[in-house]
């Protein structure tokens, strides 16, 4: 993701939606941070669509795990692509 917003999170969730079999994406459930905000285009894809509630990060032990693994990934891309553009 090249930022936060709307779009941006609707690009990457719909490349991994192409990514996986039918069967293995039926929910998606995130935090209400703000690059969520696509969530009626996601349930539009036929994926239901939930909210944890707010300041209840242990309702989602799993979100909040998948969370830190895409911001480390995030991190780690722009890490290396800075290193690339450096020379």
């Amino acid at each position: 993701m090249i930022d936060r917003s709307k779009n941006s999170m609707l690009k990457a969730i719909d490349k991994l939606i192409k990514s996986l079999p039918l069967e293995a994406l039926k929910t998606f459930t995130s935090d209400r941070g703000k690059e969520f905000a696509c969530y009626e285009d996601v349930e539009k894809l036929g994926i239901n669509f939930y909210f944890a509630d707010a300041y209840s990060a242990l309702q989602r032990g799993s979100n909040e795990n998948s969370n830190g693994l895409l911001r480390e990934i995030i991190l780690r891309r722009q890490i290396y692509l800075k290193y690339l553009l450096m020379g």
